[in-house]
């Protein structure tokens, strides 16, 4: 596993999306940088740890940053959210506050949570990554994109950047789909005693913001912020909002610290 760290102020873990790497938090990671200390971790078998031969699972991700890291603020965006959350749940002496940036506890539709995506979604892109995982992972970049404001430059930035540290590992993409598809962390929300913030963007295909706010009503310490007209990754069209949001988290944090 690969972890960047520059800039300067609180330390801010940055966890990717699936297929992807930290280099995507380009334009986000040059606003934050005057005032946080960025941890910009590319996930095992994705960018610059595309070598590792560390397992894609919360486990040992997990208990591999908190290796190497201080004490921080943790962001995830889509699947790194379910890494944030996990460290937050099982190692919250470590985690200072978490952020989900268009990220669920639980990814795909059940019984009693109707707002996920259909689990045939993932059995298709997991399908589909054996016969042309190429076209399938252009599938998945467009499905992310869809809905934003201004969809034709986040899809460009998207399948720029999946390639742009070398191409991701086909097992792990197959491993992080299974995780989308299975985990359900949302027995620990109760649990968190950390400020949270659940960052949503109103146009998002993948995560449903009534998902994330559903989400938040179970966690103590929520602030719900929905960002207009953006997509699956608000960070690429209004990183200007998705900063202020998290300097709103860093300011709660620091008010718990006085």
């Amino acid at each position: 596993m690969h972890i960047q760290t520059r800039g300067r102020g609180p330390d801010l873990v940055l966890l990717h999306g699936w297929a992807m790497h930290a280099g995507v938090f380009g334009g986000l990671a040059e606003r934050l940088e005057p005032r946080f200390t960025l941890h910009l971790v590319d996930l095992p078998g994705h960018g610059h740890g595309r070598d590792s031969t560390l397992p894609l699972a919360l486990e040992p991700v997990v208990d591999a940053i908190v290796a190497r890291v201080p004490h921080a603020l943790w962001a995830g965006w889509s699947l790194g959210g379910l890494f944030a959350l996990h460290a937050a749940a099982t190692r919250p002496g470590a985690v200072a506050g978490l952020a989900m940036l268009c990220a669920s506890p639980r990814f795909v539709r059940g019984d009693d949570w109707p707002l996920g995506m259909s689990p045939e979604i993932f059995r298709g892109f997991a399908l589909g990554l054996r016969s042309d995982w190429r076209a399938t992972l252009d599938r998945f970049i467009a499905l992310e994109a869809f809905g934003s404001d201004d969809a034709r430059h986040e899809m460009r930035v998207l399948r720029e950047e999946v390639f742009a540290r070398g191409q991701p590992a086909a097992h792990v993409l197959a491993d992080g789909l299974e995780m989308l598809e299975t985990c359900d962390l949302r027995g620990v929300l109760p649990m968190l005693a950390m400020p949270t913030l659940w960052l949503a963007g109103r146009r998002d295909r993948l995560v449903d913001p009534r998902a994330m706010r559903a989400a938040a009503e179970q966690v103590p310490r929520a602030e719900v912020v929905v960002v207009e007209h953006a997509g699956h990754a608000p960070f690429l069209t209004h990183a200007d909002a998705v900063a202020s949001a998290l300097d709103g988290l860093a300011a709660a944090v620091e008010a718990d610290a006085r």
